[in-house]
This record gives structure tokens, sequence and C-alpha cells, in this order.
């Protein structure tokens, strides 16, 4: 499914793909809402996730927290079906718009896990919500699954 890449040329302007993942085999992927546009998250993908989520036509991530592949929804029933996979123009970036089954994407309950935004007073940053209620209750859907956030 990928190919080698050869030239710069192929790469920027061709019509082969050839992904190019990082030293720790990742790619990084930013998904928003096919419809409004929103960013709703960003995660990893690694060799075998970018080719689930092409075959598949759902979102797979590679958690580096659990060590393993993430089908987006499994377990919460929140899908991303892909309506579209763009990569930038060296081929370093993927870029999902999805419809989201269920209407969330954030494990913390939100719908963006893009839910809080940074403002300054010229003293101190302070996080401010930009969503007001979380849109499920994060122990009903995943009960007493490991938190993926680690400190």
């Amino acid at each position: 499914m990928f190919e080698k890449r050869k030239t710069v040329k192929e790469v920027e302007e061709g019509q082969k793909l050839s992904p190019k993942f990082n030293k720790d085999g990742f790619i990084p992927a930013v998904t928003t809402d096919s419809k409004t546009g929103e960013l709703l998250m960003h995660a990893f993908m690694n060799d075998e996730a970018l080719r689930l989520t092409i075959k598949t036509k759902e979102a797979h991530y590679y958690s580096r927290s659990r060590k393993c592949i993430w089908h987006k929804g499994a377990t919460s029933g929140f899908v991303q079906k892909i309506d579209n996979i763009l990569i930038d123009d060296d081929q370093d970036c993927i870029w999902l718009k999805v419809t989201v089954e269920g209407n969330a994407s954030c494990h913390v309950g939100y719908y963006s896990c893009f839910y809080r935004e940074i403002k300054y007073d010229g003293k101190d940053a302070k996080l401010v919500f930009t969503e007001k209620e979380k849109v499920f209750d994060p122990e009903d859907v995943y009960g007493d699954a490991p938190n993926p956030t680690i400190l």
C-alpha cells in the first residue's frame, strides 16, 4: 500500500502514497469534524493504524500510553467514520475529516479534545473552558478501564 520514498518531486507532487513515519515509527494525525471543520483531536498513527484507517474507513490510531492500536470508538461507541484522508506536502502528517457517531471524541467526555483555551492576563496563563458541558460521563462509558492520560 505504501511506496518507497524515492524523489522529492514524487513525494511532493506525485500520486504515490509514501508516508514518512518518525524515528519511533509514528506519523501525527489531526482529526476534524467534516461538517463544521472543528478540530476534534490530535493523535499518532503507526504503519498498521494508517493501513487500517485507509482500509476500514474508520479511524485507527496508535496509543503510545497503552502501546497498542486503538480503534476510535471500539469501547465508547463514538466511532469516527472517515469522510476524507489528506496528507501534507512532504507526507509526514495526516488529516482526517470524519463524521463522529455518538457526537463525542474526547475520552474526558467533551465533544472535542480541545475544550479549553489558553488565556493570558499579562501575568498568568490560565485555561478557560470553551465547551460548557460534557457529552457523556466517562465513568459510565469506560468503567474501570485505565485512563490513557499519563502524568
